[in-house]
């Protein structure tokens, strides 16, 4: 395949309809490979099937099975593969079908992904994404529910980055593959059937900047995924406790927007973390930590972190008592001592 780029120029946006997350990552793809012939799709069922999530239906119907299609059963390989079509000017975009699936291609990403700009002292970059669906609440099983966005995070070379709705998936989709860097873009696997009205193309902030999406005064609630849901529930709830919470959405894990969430906590001196991986070597422990480095003295209390337990993820019928949520968020909250007068 000749590595060619072909513009279609854009044009006006679509009429507002409800689009899922899913049906939003599925518009990015096909937007993003009718603009570019260099975007190539690939990964475990994509092809005909459309994905487990359904993300690429369609699209090998539209594209052909030369620009969209099924790989091996071997993610080391799919990875591998992909730095190599990057290397010579495709732009691929692999997917991972579960987190945990990712884990056998680790050591493509860290040491060859992550590395390949400063190892070649930016004479070459790697404009690959690599899909990962992420986290539970869906009832799924083992291998099917991790949250491993800390070890991306943890990693320099690489941005990873997590979007909570429709509109930001459209978005920042597009954003991670025009980037001429490698991108990490965790999709949550319980978010794919949250609808929004839509009228596409939609451009929202910038992928690497956080973003207040719910105004509050007493404590900033920090949350990225599919825990962004959950802390808008809680501040909700909060109000008839009197508690006014403001939610900021990370968005990006790496690079993180120190800038808004540090602004946020500033006007509200108290912060707490939400997110479903285990507590233990979390990357709440990172935001806790930036945050008490850059806010120390405005602070009123401890950074409080609201996480999934330190186990490995429990089956389908425990998984409601091991996921944090709204009840949750409130009673640590509610460890704090208080004076709102």
């Amino acid at each position: 395949m000749t590595a060619t780029k072909t513009r279609s120029g854009g044009g006006a946006a679509s009429a507002p309809t409800q689009l899922t997350m899913a049906g939003a990552l599925n518009a990015a793809l096909r937007d993003a490979m009718a603009e570019d012939d260099r975007v190539v799709v690939y990964g475990e069922d994509v092809g005909p099937l459309g994905g487990v999530f359904r993300v690429t239906d369609g699209l090998q119907h539209q594209f052909g099975d030369e620009r969209i299609w099924d790989s091996p059963l071997a993610e080391s390989g799919i990875v591998g593969t992909a730095i190599g079509m990057a290397i010579y000017g495709m732009r691929p975009v692999v997917e991972m079908q579960f987190d945990a699936f990712s884990y056998p291609a680790f050591e493509q990403i860290v040491s060859h992904v992550a590395k390949m700009r400063n190892r070649t002292k930016g004479r070459v970059s790697l404009p690959l994404v690599v899909r990962i669906p992420c986290a539970g609440d869906i009832g799924g099983v083992e291998h099917h529910s991790d949250s491993s966005e800390s070890y991306w995070a943890s990693t320099p070379g690489l941005t990873v980055v997590m979007p909570s709705n429709p509109a930001d998936a459209y978005s920042m989709l597009r954003e991670a593959i025009a980037s001429d860097d490698p991108v990490i873009f965790m999709e949550p696997k319980s978010r794919y059937w949250a609808k929004a009205p839509l009228a596409l193309p939609v451009t929202t902030a910038p992928m690497h900047r956080a973003l207040v999406v719910r105004e509050g005064s007493d404590v900033t609630l920090i949350g990225y995924g599919p825990t962004v849901r959950t802390a808008l529930e809680a501040a909700d709830a909060a109000v008839d406790e009197g508690l006014s919470i403001e939610v900021v959405d990370l968005r990006s894990l790496s690079p993180f927007d120190d800038e808004t969430v540090s602004a946020s906590v500033r006007k509200t001196s108290r912060a707490a973390v939400i997110h479903e991986a285990a507590q233990f070597g979390g990357f709440g422990a990172e935001v806790a930590a930036r945050v008490t480095e850059r806010n120390f003295f405005h602070l009123a209390a401890p950074v409080l972190r609201i996480t999934g337990f330190d186990i490995p993820y429990p089956s389908p019928k425990l998984e409601e008592y091991h996921l944090p949520t709204a009840d949750r968020v409130l009673a640590a909250l509610a460890s704090w001592e208080w004076d709102l007068s």
